[in-house]
């Protein structure tokens, strides 16, 4: 690989981190990247790879969050362990089933995740501690656990986003506490995904570390970032990954 590209490549490694760190969907920056730069590279190789680099920064930001924000064990245990289940089953199912047909699917719930927090401000600016039932709480952990986990392990962008809508959403956590609970589960799914796609050598080691490190500094700074400036700026941040979401799978689909 030319020193410009991965030069390039590691750069956004440390983009990646950041916006992981801040709302999730480092991967909306990362896998591209890594298709760009090395076009003749198998996909799960690439998938495998993605996933190696991106745990040691959702690791770090999942640190960060904890030593500030109180994790709620009640939530991220159950929800770990199912998204770790989840998320190796995605990933075995990845390296043989084409993912284009559920990419439409997925626009339109994105559609409905930008509506949701747009039209809802008031949506996960504070906590509402009266949608915590015992319903509520299975649903969440279904939710964020198994469906989140195995979309992670299959395709994987937006998987932070995902997340943090289905703790604020129905559990009502405000953005900053599910953004915090979000990193220790997607740590999960990318382990349970990375240990399916290493036992099939679908893994670069000596990139994927290298765009560890990158993944790391920038998830501190966006780590420092969310928690200085709140509920608000992550907010913020989640609608334009969103946006750009919806824009990346339009281009994959329809041009």
């Amino acid at each position: 690989m030319d020193p410009e590209i991965l030069g390039l490549l590691l750069l956004a490694g440390v983009a990646a981190g950041w916006v992981d760190a801040v709302v999730g969907g480092g991967g909306l920056l990362l896998l591209p990247a890594l298709l760009v730069a090395a076009p003749t590279t198998p996909l799960a190789t690439l998938l495998g790879t993605n996933k190696l680099g991106a745990i040691f920064g959702t690791a770090s930001a999942a640190v960060a969050y904890a030593r500030r924000v109180p994790v709620d064990r009640a939530v991220v245990v159950p929800t770990a362990a199912l998204a770790l289940l989840g998320a190796g089953g995605g990933a075995a199912l990845a390296t043989a089933l084409t993912t284009d047909v559920l990419k439409p699917v997925i626009m339109v719930v994105l559609a409905g995740v930008a509506l949701l927090v747009y039209l809802r401000p008031a949506m996960g600016a504070a906590a509402d501690p009266s949608r915590r039932t015992r319903n509520r709480m299975l649903a969440a952990v279904a939710l964020a656990g198994l469906g989140v986990g195995f979309y992670d392990g299959l395709i994987g962008p937006g998987t932070g986003v995902f997340l943090i809508i289905s703790l604020t959403a129905v559990l009502g956590m405000d953005f900053v506490s599910a953004s915090a609970a979000a990193k220790i589960v997607n740590v999960c799914t990318n382990l349970g995904a990375l240990a399916v796609f290493s036992l099939g050598g679908h893994v670069d080691w000596l990139l994927g570390l290298g765009l560890g490190v990158c993944t790391v500094i920038g998830a501190q700074v966006g780590a420092r970032m969310a928690l200085r400036r709140g509920s608000g700026f992550v907010r913020a941040v989640l609608l334009v990954v969103v946006a750009a979401l919806l824009l990346r799978m339009a281009w994959d689909i329809f041009l």
